[in-house]
């Protein structure tokens, strides 16, 4: 009997040095923290300041492979800059039915990599749980999210957020009526 060699692809892991010219983990890791909190204390105007004006912000159904589009796939959230925009004047309004009063949320936000970088743009992706606290309800949404970054005048902005839920469905939610 003759053994067999396999030839293996080196592989290699994105490292934050990696990117260094471009941007550092402990930066985007700021950013994302930041957001976090933006969002837990209900500042949704001063988060959506962290997006660009061509931005987007996308939950696609539980269903979809992640290399779906919103183009021609039902996704729970799927908007650009105008929509979302609605979106927060909306759910700051007392008539937002769904989240009046204000859910109390937190994000934790874990496993921060920095996928690839150039001077044009930041791919990252993170871990996260949203937790919704609501009349006496504990919602947790669990999953991944892959984060589109520019820098603009020297900051990190937010061009693409894309939430993938790790759940196999919404129940018990329901719906999603919070940004996570």
């Amino acid at each position: 009997m003759t053994a067999v060699v396999l030839e293996k692809e080196t592989l290699h892991v994105p490292l934050s040095r990696d990117f260094a010219a471009y941007v550092s983990r402990d930066e985007v890791e700021d950013l994302l923290y930041h957001e976090a909190e933006l969002l837990d204390t209900w500042q949704l105007h001063e988060w959506l300041a962290l997006f660009t004006e061509d931005c987007s912000y996308f939950v696609p159904s539980t269903d979809l492979p992640r290399t779906a589009s919103a183009d021609d796939s039902l996704f729970y959230i799927a908007d650009n800059a105008g929509r979302l925009r609605e979106r927060v004047i909306r759910l700051m309004k007392k008539t937002a039915h769904s989240e009046y009063p204000r859910s109390r949320t937190r994000h934790l936000v874990s496993n921060v990599r920095i996928l690839s970088a150039d001077a044009e743009e930041i791919q990252v992706a993170s871990a996260f749980v949203t937790y919704r606290m609501k009349f006496g309800n504990n919602d947790a949404f669990v999953g991944s999210t892959h984060h589109r970054l520019r820098r603009i005048d020297g900051q990190l902005r937010i061009v693409e957020k894309r939430c993938f839920l790790d759940l196999e469905s919404l129940r018990p939610h329901g719906r999603v009526s919070i940004i996570l």
